[in-house]
């Protein structure tokens, strides 16, 4: 089977200073024209380090795609590397040089003398046409391996994948098949997941599935591979069924569906409505639920009762309750949920209210403690969590546990 591997250049990478979301979507499609992707590599805007990742790249894949340093800068030397690595010369591109010249030619602007260095190839290479930049990609063989490099603007990058590369190398990849399948998860933790699921995650499986981890959201990702279609669509039920069968409920959605998407719609479908309040998440969970186009059609109410004064005038919280409880208590976050639900006569209303750090917390009440309530005539329910993270993770977990409440309580 046909691997690929990924090479990303550039300091900027290196030091943290920009996020390489390049990678990401370059790997997401190569897996799906059928190549999956054994190696990522970031390395140093250096001619001798961009030359040892491509001899390492090369030595593990058939196809290499890398990214960065095409430009006009001292720093971008990335020809100048692979035209080393190739053991080549550099050309100049008489078509290529007349092409930039236009470029800059319809934005009224005269072309810098340093940009004719974007109109040289290694010798035996492609150029690849840039449409919304002046870098052009580059298209190359080496010992009957392809080699891809492409700007790193990612929207240059994007454009020239699409237009000059990716067909060719879905037709590069004829005869071996990917199909890929993500189930989302929340509820438990990766290890109570990962306990359950058994060997069925094991390193040597097709399919195979991997587990990746993000604001307690757990995705599970089926990646079969074969020679026909049917046969891996086949494999891919079969193991979803399975994890179906194992995870239950903890299982919401598939794909990249959000929490908030998947409450909404089973609102909708069941005509139900919505009214939230909040405290520590601070409006949080109502962007998320409004983030989802045509939450109107369920959300009616959110106030963002931050101080215990507010929860007291604006809800109606019994100020006794405040006083006797503290505003982080199950007895508040609760008195929240129905003051709420009553004020906006929706079918269901949640309360939250907690300590999102990083001052307020006390031995009792720690930071990272946060009272949830989900109120609805089949009564108040109410979860105690704790959340040891900093303040935004704490507040965004928070909102999502509510939203899971609400889910699993749709699904009663």
């Amino acid at each position: 089977m046909k691997k690929a591997s990924i090479i990303s250049v550039g300091n900027e990478l290196l030091t943290g200073q920009t996020l390489d979301s390049n990678s990401a979507y370059i790997s997401s499609r190569l897996l799906s024209a059928g190549l999956p992707v054994v190696g990522v590599f970031a390395t140093a805007d250096e001619i001798d380090s961009i030359v040892k990742s491509l001899e390492r790249a090369t030595s593990d894949s058939d196809i290499v795609v890398m990214t960065g340093g095409l430009g006009p800068t001292d720093d971008d030397i990335t020809r100048q590397a692979l035209a080393k690595f190739l053991d080549v010369q550099l050309e100049l591109q008489g078509e290529l040089l007349e092409q930039l010249k236009m470029f800059f030619a319809k934005r009224s602007i005269e072309m810098p003398q340093r940009c004719e260095a974007q109109a040289y190839v290694p010798a035996g290479a492609k150029p690849l046409l840039n449409k919304l930049g002046s870098a052009p990609g580059i298209v190359t063989e080496y010992q009957n391996k392809k080699i891809v490099v492409l700007p790193g603007v990612p929207a240059e990058m994007k454009q020239i994948f699409e237009d000059s590369v990716f067909a060719e190398l879905k037709e590069y990849a004829r005869g071996q098949v990917t199909v890929i399948h993500r189930l989302k998860c929340f509820g438990a933790p990766e290890s109570q997941i990962a306990e359950k699921l058994g060997n069925i995650m094991e390193r040597h499986r097709n399919p195979l599935i991997n587990c990746t981890v993000s604001s307690g959201i757990i995705s599970l990702t089926i990646i079969a591979q074969g020679s026909e279609q049917k046969q891996c669509e086949t494999m891919v039920e079969q193991d979803e069924k399975q994890l179906r069968s194992i995870l239950g409920d903890l299982i919401y959605g598939i794909g990249d569906v959000s929490l908030a998407e998947v409450v909404g719609e089973k609102l909708a479908g069941q005509n139900k409505t919505l009214s939230v309040a909040e405290s520590c998440t601070g409006g949080l969970l109502s962007k998320l639920i409004t983030d989802v186009p045509g939450a109107s059609r369920y959300f009616t109410h959110g106030w963002i009762t931050y101080a215990d004064n507010a929860k007291i005038n604006e809800l109606g919280v019994p100020e006794e309750l405040v006083k006797k409880y503290g505003v982080v208590s199950e007895e508040v976050a609760g008195s929240m949920a129905r003051c709420a639900r009553r004020k906006s006569n929706t079918t269901f209303a949640i309360g939250i209210s907690g300590i999102a750090g990083p001052g307020g917390g006390t031995e009792e009440k720690p930071v990272g403690l946060v009272h949830i309530a989900l109120d609805s005539q089949a009564g108040c329910k109410h979860q105690r969590m704790f959340f040891p993270r900093k303040r935004d993770a704490i507040r965004l977990r928070a909102a999502l546990t509510a939203l899971n409440m609400l889910r699993l309580q749709l699904e009663i």
